[in-house]
């Protein structure tokens, strides 16, 4: 282990919390509204959470860095680009969710 393995783990826990966070709204609000768009952002921060645990954890568990940094970048690179769909995404199948007092 180096002198940056406890930075390491607590920047992965923050990802994995904060990444975590959004994902879940994401599909929560793709579970209420059915719109595919919010699906792939859903899926994509997914991606880009689970490349960073994972990549952090072959680091820190296997002690190998370069194979983290793959791991890592590939599941981000993956991420990014359900991300750039998401926003190409066809929304006319969503249904309109309307709350009660709003204007």
């Amino acid at each position: 282990m180096t002198e940056y393995t406890l930075f390491i783990a607590a920047a992965n826990a923050a990802t994995l919390v904060t990444g975590g966070a959004v994902a879940a709204l994401s599909y929560r609000a793709f579970r209420r509204t059915g719109s595919a768009a919010l699906r792939a952002v859903a899926l994509g921060f997914g991606c880009i959470v689970a490349g960073a645990v994972l990549g952090g954890g072959a680091h820190l568990l296997g002690g190998d860095v370069v194979l983290g940094i793959a791991i890592r970048s590939s599941f981000t690179a993956v991420g990014f680009a359900v991300l750039l769909y998401s926003l190409y995404a066809e929304t006319s199948g969503a249904r309109t969710v309307t709350v009660r007092g709003s204007r």
